[in-house]
């Protein structure tokens, strides 16, 4: 495999998940203030161990996504 074709691939890796994770972001962020507006409060009030719960979750996914690259 030449150089340019190693780097395509890359390219195309490096886009898709990028896009993808922008996508996740989006629909994360979607949820998060139509449950907010459902529930007629203002902003959602996200508490810390909420947030080091998620991030870890997060992590995980991360690693496990990872791993793929293993095989």
């Amino acid at each position: 495999m030449t150089d340019r074709e190693n780097d395509n691939w890359k390219t195309k890796v490096l886009i898709t998940g990028g896009v993808l994770g922008a996508l996740a972001g989006l629909s994360t962020a979607y949820l998060l203030a139509r449950a907010a507006e459902e529930k007629g409060s203002g902003p959602p009030q996200i508490s810390t161990g909420d947030s080091i719960k998620m991030a870890v979750a997060v992590i995980g996914v991360v690693r496990g996504i990872a791993a793929l690259g293993d095989r």
